[in-house]
């Protein structure tokens, strides 16, 4: 018998399976066009974009703050108008929890269609960029010690 976690996606590909293809698609077009952009950009261009990466807030990030809205208004509602308030924190947890399993609640869709990416998408676009720019380039062959070539590696992706 098969465990469970064997039969949940991947987490890094979880909303886009549950993402219609078209919408991927858009997405994945829109940052090739990013890219393409900035391929023959001076390098305050690509620093730039970075640090707009490094600002960008992912659809897990956007999710949480969703339900942590959501949930406060519930719970404060319930406290000073009704009881029955408290459906919507509970509604907003079982759908987050379907989230954290699947990838999928009510908010994802529209938040795909608003061209909100993942982590993955938005890292995509980022080592693309790291790439043009040169960051791997001088990374040491082969023939150098593990280690060197390990922490050369590593460097090149932290930069």
């Amino acid at each position: 018998m098969p465990h469970i976690a064997q039969q949940l996606p991947p987490t890094s590909r979880r909303v886009e399976l549950h993402t219609a293809p078209h919408l991927n698609q858009a997405i994945r077009e829109r940052t090739e066009a990013e890219v393409m952009r900035l391929e023959q950009a001076e390098p305050q261009a690509i620093e730039a974009r970075l640090r707009a990466l490094d600002a960008e807030w992912d659809i897990e990030r956007r999710l949480q703050l969703n339900a942590s809205v959501a949930s406060t208004l519930g719970l404060l509602l319930a406290a000073t108008v009704s009881r029955r308030f408290l459906l919507l924190p509970a509604a907003v947890f079982g759908f987050f929890g379907q989230h954290a399993l699947q990838g999928w609640c009510p908010p994802v869709p529209v938040m795909r269609r608003l061209g909100i990416r993942t982590t993955r998408e938005i890292e995509r676009e980022r080592y693309a960029l790291k790439a043009l720019r040169g960051d791997f380039d001088q990374l040491p062959g082969a023939a150098a010690p593990v280690p060197e070539r390990v922490r050369a590696a590593l460097a090149a992706v932290d930069a």
